[in-house]
């Protein structure tokens, strides 16, 4: 099958570190079932400078055309090859999708809902990404959460919908220590909205806390609890080496589109506590394979955590790595697939 996606959150180069790769992921999968998959990166030029991202020349990169727009895409090259589907990821995306005329799915992120929700969208953006879902054949939501959300805004869209989550490759079962303290570790870039200091003040006191990451709230982060382990940014290997040490993974960040980091942390064999109606709600179900929590109310998450049995935890660890066991990234691609036909 010959598929188009399209979309601005892709890597045009192997060597990019800032741009996230799991829509890379289905496209990889794809082309490793034998699907052949061109890409289309259209891009904000002012978009790129205001948000720090890596800037390329219009031009072809492999499979992947990366395209530069000062406008809104008034005008756009026509494709000129034959699809059997056309995929669209971010507002960018979609909305480039809908202007070539062709059937496509829409691949809704958080990104979306934001340009559909916030008031600085309301004029521009938010009418023309309408008319854009609602010309899609289908509409590919990231998370349980982003689904629930967007159907509440338009439940016209429901039978047009579906859930396409990420995968991660299958581990192994981890064998854990049991410590008389329990080790809590959480891994972000410091953002006002991963609530990094509603972490280091709940456990204050309490549980011994790691915090990987960097950014420009680390000084005042650093200043909330003299005995809280900064390591900076660390390479991936080091992330999953510190998971495997620690207890609890928790990351009660708002605004999540999913988070590979929860199911790394799951894969590892912490206790992974995520944001309630946010992130991966829906594949964390509370209590039973990690656990939901309000930013607000950490310290009593934590508090029940260290509540349990051994065995209650070495139960909810299982759940957990049994979980995600069927999100690896062949499954994912599979029924991201599967689930277009079936709507079609």
């Amino acid at each position: 099958m010959k598929i188009l996606f399209i979309t601005d959150l892709y890597p045009v180069k192997e060597s990019e570190k800032t741009t996230p790769r799991t829509l890379l992921s289905f496209v990889t999968e794809w082309q490793k079932a034998g699907h052949e998959v061109d890409v289309i990166k259209p891009n904000f030029i002012l978009n790129s400078f205001l948000r720090g991202k890596p800037f390329y020349k219009s031009g072809q990169y492999g499979n992947v055309l990366n395209l530069n727009f000062w406008t809104p895409f008034w005008e756009i090259p026509p494709i000129n090859k034959e699809y059997d589907l056309v995929i669209a990821h971010m507002p960018s995306g979609i909305l480039y999708a809908d202007k070539l005329g062709v059937p496509f799915v829409a691949g809704i992120h958080n990104s979306d809902l934001e340009v559909l929700t916030n008031p600085l969208y309301k004029f521009h953006f938010k009418k023309r990404l309408k008319t854009a879902l609602t010309n899609a054949k289908v509409i590919a939501c990231r998370s349980y959460v982003i689904q629930k959300k967007l159907l509440k805004l338009f439940p016209e869209f429901k039978g047009k919908t579906f859930v396409a989550p990420s995968g991660i490759s299958a581990p192994q079962q981890i064998a854990r220590e049991n410590h008389d303290k329990i080790k809590v570790l959480t891994c972000a870039n410091f953002k006002k909205r991963k609530n990094i200091d509603k972490v280091i003040k709940a456990c204050k006191g309490n549980y011994e806390l790691t915090v990987i990451g960097g950014g420009k709230l680390r000084k005042s982060l650093e200043k909330l609890d003299k005995n809280v382990t900064f390591t900076g940014r660390l390479p991936q290997e080091k992330v999953l080496d510190e998971m495997r040490k620690a207890d609890v993974f928790i990351l009660p960040s708002i605004g999540e589109t999913f988070g590979m980091v929860y199911l790394e942390a799951m894969s590892q064999g912490c206790i992974t506590v995520c944001t309630k109606n946010d992130g991966i709600d829906g594949i964390i179900i509370d209590g039973e394979n990690g656990f939901l929590t309000e930013p607000e109310n950490i310290k009593q998450t934590l508090d029940k955590i260290n509540s349990l049995t051994l065995d209650e935890r070495k139960a909810l660890r299982k759940k957990a790595f049994t979980t995600i066991s069927t999100l690896t990234p062949q499954s994912c691609a599979d029924n991201y697939l599967q689930q277009i036909f079936k709507i079609l």
